[in-house]
């Protein structure tokens, strides 16, 4: 006897038996709608957060049945996509019985330049002047336009200087996307003589020749670590192949906007450099991670890589534009090679190194935007115009990213060797009635430095001495108006926003530095205790760094804890 004959084997009518599988179901109209944004692209697991996208972009947000569509189209469990989807800042994520978030989000920059110009009253402003139920106020962390600080991100389009007023104007006029500048498009960049050296070493370079040529400019990278470019790029050309290479591009360190500058400029000088890299260490794809806070460079970017294309310097696909969700740890590389992956941005434990082990377990080279950008100015001007500029017995040029309490904030491209003073006065000098106090010399990573160190030039090598580095020339300028010890606070609260959660140290280190800095007056020994924890035990440098603001505000600026 067949067993579906046999009595009592399947259960009929109301019995405990169960109809459907376990966990949440798939519905028609949610997987139609997911297939349709999809279109008839690939299916693959690495676009994951690109797939997201376009559904928080188009619904507003990620309700719960969509994730549970797009996990049935991608062949994977829900469990991965919830885990990815709610990793980020930038997606919203609804489950069933919640509200979704209104048609209209503001995000308000707090981070430290934003701040010293009024970022919270802003905030409360706009949170006391519009309805809730048509638009959210949150706050968010630096959007790379410190220069033009207080700022603030209204759908994709940003207010720049913003104030109650603006905000308004700019809803009842529907501006909510982003404006693109007016920059170097691939017509002007090629009649000017643009690839002309990719296609010169294309045809018969040689690779030991644009090495020494790099090493001997002095050119290193720029994204902070600082490390010799040429000599990078022959670690990953030695390993075996297939290569990739990968452009950060998620320019999260509060007070750094230098590569948003030249993107929206000349972002070919930026695309040819990056063809000469993936040339160079004989890369089979190029991919480009750039941050969701600069959605005209994610713009001009698509744009321009199709002009590329179509001139046929590249063959369709070779070049993988990819879109961050708002996740500063994504600047550090394993982090943004796992999120290039489609996964959360966690960063990897070393060795190995992403020079051997990187995207799809493949050697990758991974360079920053402003490195690339240079890399075609010395090859095509010559080492020259990095090494024959001295000062102070540092040699190059640096793109200092200056804000705070100066007259005229921007990147001022000065030689490397050059002091606060310096910046300072090519930013225009202090704001008329305030006096120099302090200063970041790379962002809150590298603390804050009192005004009687105004004599030590800002370069690679020379600040560790005092217990701080460059990183990425992200100059903030605070005056005698200012509290450090405030100033402290808020590069601790960012930490505590951006850590991944991973390890411990950082995780539960940087939230409770946060309480302990709270208080009026600071508990030194149990911050020093905390600061060595973290400093030791992290995996990353986010949480290696996060102690020095509380390390060099305790050293520099006793009488304010």
């Amino acid at each position: 006897m067949a067993l579906d004959e046999r009595k009592g084997v399947w259960k009929s009518g109301k019995g405990k038996g169960r109809h459907t599988p376990k966990g949440r179901q798939l519905e028609d109209q949610s997987w139609a709608e997911v297939r349709a944004l999809l279109g008839e692209g690939p299916r693959r697991r690495d676009l994951l957060i690109e797939y997201l996208h376009l559904i928080q972009d188009e619904y507003g947000h990620l309700s719960a049945s969509h994730l549970r569509a797009l996990a049935e189209e991608l062949r994977v469990s829900m469990a991965e996509v919830y885990e990815v989807a709610s990793f980020y800042a930038h997606f919203d994520v609804v489950k069933e019985g919640e509200t979704p978030p209104p048609a209209l989000t503001i995000r308000v920059c707090d981070s430290l330049s934003c701040e010293l110009a009024g970022a919270q009253a802003l905030k409360q402003a706009l949170e006391g002047g519009l309805d809730p139920a048509e638009v959210r106020v949150l706050r968010a962390p630096c959007m790379g336009r410190c220069d033009t600080a207080p700022v603030l991100e209204l759908g994709h389009h940003h207010i720049d200087h913003a104030t109650p007023e603006k905000v308004k104007a700019a809803i009842a006029a529907g501006e909510t996307h982003a404006h693109i500048p007016q920059y170097q498009d691939f017509a002007d960049y090629s009649s000017s003589g643009g690839y002309a050296k990719l296609d010169e070493l294309r045809e018969g370079g040689d690779f030991e020749t644009v090495q020494e040529t790099l090493l001997a400019s002095g050119l290193r990278g720029l994204g902070g670590a600082g490390f010799p470019s040429g000599r990078k790029w022959g670690f990953v050309r030695a390993e075996p192949g297939p290569r990739y290479l990968a452009v950060n591009g998620d320019e999260g360190e509060p007070g750094t906007f230098k590569d948003r500058f030249y993107l929206e400029r000349y972002p070919h000088v930026f695309l040819e450099g990056m063809l000469i890299a993936a040339w160079a260490v004989e890369a089979e794809r190029c991919f480009i991670y750039m941050r969701d806070e600069y959605p005209a460079v994610i713009e001009i970017l698509k744009r321009e890589i199709k002009a590329l294309e179509a001139a046929s310097k590249v063959e369709p696909g070779y070049i993988e534009l990819r879109r961050g969700a708002g996740a500063y740890i994504c600047g550090e590389e394993s982090a943004m090679i796992e999120s290039i992956e489609g996964k959360r941005g966690l960063p990897r434990h070393r060795p190995p190194f992403v020079a051997q082990v990187g995207i799809f377990n493949r050697p990758t080279l991974v360079n920053n935007v402003e490195t690339l950008y240079w890399v075609t100015r010395v090859l095509r001007e010559g080492g020259e115009i990095l090494s024959g500029v001295e000062k102070n017995g540092r040699k190059g040029l640096r793109s200092y990213s200056v804000s705070g309490r100066v007259n005229n904030p921007g990147v001022h491209l000065l030689p490397a060797g050059s002091t606060i003073t310096d910046i300072i006065a090519a930013a225009g000098g202090m704001l008329e009635g305030h006096s120099f106090k302090a200063y970041q010399p790379g962002g809150p990573s590298s603390g804050l430095l009192p005004a009687s160190m105004h004599d030590v030039p800002l370069d690679f090598d020379t600040l560790q001495p005092h217990g701080t580095f460059i990183g990425s020339a992200a100059v903030v300028v605070l005056s005698d108006r200012d509290s450090a010890k405030q100033a402290a606070l808020n590069m601790l609260r960012f930490f505590e926003d951006e850590s991944c959660g991973q390890c411990t140290p950082c995780r539960v280190g940087c939230e409770k530095a946060v309480k302990l800095m709270q208080a009026d007056t600071w508990d030194q020994p149990l911050l020093a205790e905390l600061c060595t924890a973290m400093a030791d035990a992290s995996i990353c440098g986010l949480g290696q760094a996060a102690p020095n603001p509380i390390r060099l505000t305790i050293k520099h600026f006793p009488d304010e804890i």
